[in-house]
């Protein structure tokens, strides 16, 4: 009778220490953090950053491997297309290391909120 009872035991242990963890919702939440907005106003650089983020972010179709890929392709092309130098693609750390033509690195994660990268206000709406 306790060998049964241990053996159930055991098995709801091992069944919920091995948890799922989910690695990219944490890294395109963006609260606590200056809001991609006001930090896309601190220079040329920043905005194109934040737009790379946003296009990377909107991508996102589902946590399947296949699908990681494609929106990391998506995002490269579209940071290619804003005049960065290199572009480095982490597909399982979520992320893109790029070089722009001054030598500022910078690693952009996914940003989801919603915003269209092209519709990211540059330095001159400081003022705003």
């Amino acid at each position: 009778m306790s060998r049964p009872i241990a053996l159930a035991i055991l098995a709801i242990t091992l069944a919920s220490g091995c948890r799922h963890y989910d690695s990219y919702s944490p890294l395109a939440n963006q609260k606590g953090l200056i809001p991609s907005t006001r930090w896309g106003r601190y220079g040329q650089e920043q905005t194109v950053a934040i737009a790379i983020g946003r296009v990377f972010g909107s991508a996102y179709e589902s946590s399947d491997a296949d699908a990681w890929g494609r929106q990391m392709a998506h995002a490269v092309q579209y940071a290619q297309s804003q005049g960065v130098e290199i572009v480095r693609a982490d597909t399982l750390g979520h992320r893109l290391t790029v070089r722009f033509p001054s030598g500022w690195r910078l690693a952009i994660l996914p940003i989801d909120d919603g915003m269209p990268g092209d519709d990211t206000p540059g330095p001159s709406a400081a003022g705003q």
